[in-house]
């Protein structure tokens, strides 16, 4: 009797034991535009990596990368130290790098528990024979900042951030 107990109530508590696992909540992710304006520069189009930052200062994610040529993503220095070791697929890379006085807007994927917490989100961008500026645009993710309008220090005039 105990063993027909047991065979009734064994795959009730496993049916049980993934529902609870199965209807837990992952984190929430939020969707941004981000349109980077160029400032009107002279050469080849700017490489631009966008990265979510950790609180610390350090490399959280790779958010999106503008150029597709590989060959010279160990332009964007800083970057290159933390994606190069590892080298993870990304998913959010585009053909065109963007030339100066161009415009192009980014889809970015944040998620929900960032903002508000610390973390940044950091533009780089890197011209072939020229310079190279690891914080061109760099903001704390806020409510606020994800619904503003952040100048640049480099090739980029300012980016222009849209909750979707």
């Amino acid at each position: 009797m105990k063993k027909t107990l047991i065979f009734k109530i064994f795959p009730i508590l496993i049916f049980a034991f993934f529902a609870v696992l199965g209807f837990t909540p992952l984190s929430e992710s939020n969707t941004y535009k981000c349109m980077i304006q160029m400032t009107n520069y002279t050469g080849e189009g700017a490489y631009v990596v966008i990265s979510l930052m950790n609180p610390d200062g350090t490399y959280a994610k790779t958010l999106f990368v503008q150029g597709d040529d590989e060959e010279w993503y160990h332009d964007i220095t800083d970057w290159w130290k933390f994606y190069g070791k590892k080298r993870p697929n990304i998913d959010a890379i585009t053909g065109a790098t963007i030339s100066g006085g161009g415009r192009t807007v980014s889809v970015v994927s944040i998620d929900a528990d960032k903002i508000n917490t610390g973390y940044k989100i950091r533009f780089e961008t890197a011209v072939e024979d020229q310079e190279y500026y690891k914080d061109d645009v760099e903001f704390e993710l806020t409510s606020e900042t994800t619904k503003s309008k952040v100048e640049g220090k480099g090739f980029i005039r300012y980016v222009r951030m849209m909750p979707q």
